[in-house]
Order: C-alpha cells, then structure tokens, then sequence
C-alpha cells in the first residue's frame, strides 16, 4: 500500500469563463532500440498511457488544477496520484479544450474544460501509488499512442504538441 493519497472533491478547483481548468502532461522515457543489427542502439521515445476509468481507451494523466498550487504542480500532481511516476517538466505543450462527459458541476454545468498539458520525463516509476486500484500503466511508442488514445483531443496534444515540440526542442538540441 502507498502512503500518498489522491486528492479529491472540488472545493478547490479552479474555474475561468465556465471551464473547469485542467492540467495534464504526457510522461515520456528513452529505450533503447534493437532494430540497428549489431550497431549502436538507437534511443526511442515511449509514452505512458493509463485506463480510463469510465470506458474503454487509454489516456494521459490529467485533473484538475486547484487554487494552492500553480499549473506545473497540479500535470506532476496527477502524474503520480493517476500513473505512479515521478518526473520533470521538460516543456509546455499548449491549452486543448474539451468537454467532460463525466464532470459537470455548478460552476461549470456543461462540463466544458480547458487543459494545460506538459511533456513530463520520467525519472521514477513507482511500484505503488494512489490510484492503482483503479488506473493500469501502459509504456507505448508515440504511433501506438495515437491509435490507442481516447479522446481526439489528447490526440492533439500528443501529434501536434508533444511530436512537434519533441522535434523543435529536444531534437534540435541534442548533440
């Protein structure tokens, strides 16, 4: 059993013009690649995905960022408390709205939403955490991601922020 606990309950989240503000990130790690034939192993990126829990499909961690805490700590927060991993945010990915199909309440009756995402790297992939009752792992390259992914909107965030901003900065800047 772990000794951190999931927050819960909406006294504290943050709301802006009838959305509900969220903040997420897409945890990502290297692994090396097999595929060289006896060359040097070429790095590849793999991100974590976890179940949804109100249907099928997988999705990135994400919930709501509340009032004592800014955006960066709220994408690390549900990191650990939805994936159990631990990590830094390496960059900002960008605002996606959706529509909740499962939070709607009185300051936000239509369950519109806004959520900042971020590129997470993963530094430490805990063995238990708060909601692995509920929540299973899924390490998947970034084409399997998009095909596994739920929500389109999450599908923006990985193809059009984390692909474009991986390419921008990550590779742009490697040696």
């Amino acid at each position: 059993m772990t000794d951190l606990v999931a927050r819960t309950g909406r006294h504290q989240q943050r709301y802006e013009a009838g959305c509900r503000l969220v903040a997420g990130c897409i945890p990502f790690k290297y692994i090396d690649s097999d595929e060289n034939c006896g060359s040097k192993p070429e790095k590849v990126i793999e991100v974590l995905m976890i179940n949804s829990q109100s249907g099928p499909g997988l999705l990135f961690p994400k919930g709501g960022w509340e009032n004592d805490e800014t955006v960066e700590e709220a994408a690390v927060r549900e990191a650990l408390e939805e994936a159990g991993v631990r990590g830094e945010i390496m960059g900002f990915l960008g605002y996606y709205d959706f529509k909740s199909k499962t939070h709607q309440d009185e300051f936000c009756p239509e369950g519109f939403c806004k959520a900042a995402m971020f590129a997470l790297f993963v530094k430490e992939e805990l063995p238990s955490w708060p909601e692995q009752s509920t929540r299973r792992r899924r390490w998947l390259t970034i084409p399997e991601s998009v095909d596994k992914c739920r929500d389109p909107w999450m599908q923006e965030a990985l193809v059009e922020g984390f692909s474009k901003w991986y390419e921008e900065t990550m590779i742009a800047n490697s040696p």
